[in-house]
């Protein structure tokens, strides 16, 4: 996620969810909104290279990757709800006028578009009945598609008012390479337009490699209108749950409660430090291949990568991740060889055909060659896919979103799904239950027999192919409680395969990690071990 191991400019959601942890140390409960200026009506139907990964809620949303940041800092689970998108509220003040609820008014931005935002905001705190709510306002100002959602926070502070509402401007601060100056000009432009629109910051944090020197800070708070101990810099770190210490070590969460007449509570940071220290002082490595579609954007799979790292620090182990795309194993099977040299092979989730005959060869290759295998969603389907073709001989096993005319669909579609038409919010979304088999390897790593973990799918295990599968060893070690869906796969004789339909990641938090991911892990610790003693 953060590029060998280092938090470049921790992004605003990282910020955001930094205040809330130090808000939260200090005893205050909170909740923390994301506003997306984007016209989509969420994050379901885009392409993860233009949005980097869509994060799934326990409600079934599906939502920008910021509220993950948020859920794994603060330890929440958010509903849907508190992801906010110019789609959604131009869709709702529509239906309005078509119904009629404007009594025949010339429907506007203001109030009408800004309104609505407002009512979202306020219910997000309704609803979770805390005592502050984070509101996270994406895109660039000067955009003129975030327009409305910042006259929207501007009105807010008149309703509101002055003593119950904060403003924290995020801006970066780059470092020439030549002189190694830190140049504030960026910082400045964007806090003179926030006051062209009518919001004068209260805060300012400047994104930076290295702590502002104080010139730097001077010149920012001068030209930014706010005093010099208003001006904090979220900076360079090499664990990005350290964020939240770097910016109250500055004195940032003692500033926010004084200027929100808050109670002045000493933080305990006591829980938070024992588990920064988790990650940072390890006494093992190991590397995981991460054969995907979309290595050349990390924030794809932010939820995956975290999962493991917190698995890792469970265990001191230091994971470092590789991304490899599947399709030079299409193009060059040679390149399977590489694999060697990982401790552990991961198959995340994807769509689409592109790249999927070299995640089946990769699967391949770590089931006969006993390297420790985690496939989640798409990746479990693949799983599935391989054994067909490999072990039982279906060479022309596949899946019908692959292929929609294989002969042996072991992968179909979901029966409800087969009459849906819209794309956005149809799939099978959000927490179900699972009924865990009792001896398998999935009761080991959960040790109950009921688990709830978040889904986003339209395609399952053919029910048709269930006792050619399982009677060549594939073991169903979890079904949906009605029994109609498989949702784990494993093998016997093999030191970890896995296959997961849901997304264990995305309920995976540092100090508490994902079963299946500490499971991986661990025994990915373990054959490099096996592997060194030998």
């Amino acid at each position: 996620m953060w590029g060998k191991g280092t938090c470049r400019f921790p992004p605003r959601g990282v910020v955001a969810a930094s205040i809330g942890k130090m808000l939260q140390v200090r005893g205050y409960e909170v909740t923390a909104v994301k506003i997306d200026p984007y016209l989509n009506v969420d994050a379901g139907t885009m392409n993860p290279y233009m949005h980097g990964e869509v994060f799934i809620t326990e409600d079934g949303g599906e939502i920008d990757l910021d509220l993950g940041h948020y859920e794994r800092f603060l330890n929440i689970n958010l509903p849907k709800n508190n992801n906010i998108t110019t789609g959604q509220i131009y869709l709702t003040v529509i239906k309005r006028e078509r119904r009629g609820d404007y009594l025949g008014a010339c429907v506007q931005v203001v109030p009408h578009i800004t309104n609505e935002i407002k009512r979202r905001i306020r219910l997000a705190g309704k609803i979770s009945n805390v005592d502050i709510v984070i509101v996270e306002v994406g895109g660039t100002v000067g955009d003129i598609e975030s327009l409305p959602f910042l006259e929207a926070i501007r009105q807010m502070r008149l309703e509101e008012g002055f003593s119950n509402t904060l403003f924290v401007h995020v801006a970066l601060v780059p470092i020439l390479d030549v002189t190694g100056e830190q140049k504030t000009k960026p910082c400045q432009h964007s806090v003179n337009e926030l006051r062209r629109i009518g919001i004068q910051p209260d805060i300012i944090v400047a994104r930076c490699s290295v702590p502002l020197e104080p010139a730097a800070k001077r010149k920012i708070a001068l030209y930014g209108s706010v005093p010099e101990n208003a001006v904090f810099t979220s900076y360079t770190v090499d664990c990005v749950y350290k964020v939240p210490f770097i910016l109250d070590g500055q004195g940032m969460g003692d500033y926010i409660c004084e200027r929100l007449g808050l109670k002045a509570v000493k933080p305990d940071w006591s829980e938070w430090r024992r588990i920064v220290e988790s990650f940072v002082n390890t006494e093992y490595e190991v590397k995981i291949a991460m054969c995907g579609k979309y290595a050349k954007l990390a924030d794809a799979y932010i939820s995956i990568n975290e999962a493991l790292r917190h698995a890792g620090a469970a265990i001191k182990t230091k994971v470092n991740i590789d991304w490899i795309e599947t399709e030079i194993f299409e193009e060059s099977p040679d390149e399977l060889e590489l694999l060697r040299n990982y401790d552990g092979i991961l198959i995340p989730p994807g769509f689409g055909p592109r790249g999927t005959e070299g995640k089946i060869l990769a699967i391949k290759f770590a089931r006969e060659n006993k390297i420790p295998f985690l496939g989640i969603c798409f990746g479990f389907q693949m799983a599935v896919i391989e054994f067909a073709r490999h072990v039982i001989g279906l060479e022309d096993a596949n899946s019908t979103e692959n292929d929609p005319n294989t002969p042996n669909p072991v992968i179909d579609l979901l029966p409800e799904q087969r009459g849906v038409i819209e794309k956005g919010g149809t799939m099978r979304l959000g927490a179900h239950p699972i009924v865990i088999e009792p001896g398998t390897l999935v009761y080991e790593l959960y040790g109950k027999t009921i688990i709830y973990e978040r889904h986003r799918h339209r395609y399952e295990v053919n029910p048709t192919y269930w006792d050619i599968l399982q009677r060549y060893g594939l073991i169903f070690s979890g079904r949906s409680p009605d029994g109609r869906r498989i949702e784990f796969i494993e093998l016997k004789g093999h030191p970890f395969f896995l296959g997961s339909q849901s997304h264990p990641e995305f309920k995976s938090r540092p100090g508490r990690p994902s079963p299946p991911y500490l499971g991986f892990v661990k025994a990915a610790l373990n054959y490099k071990l096996s592997r060194k003693s030998s």
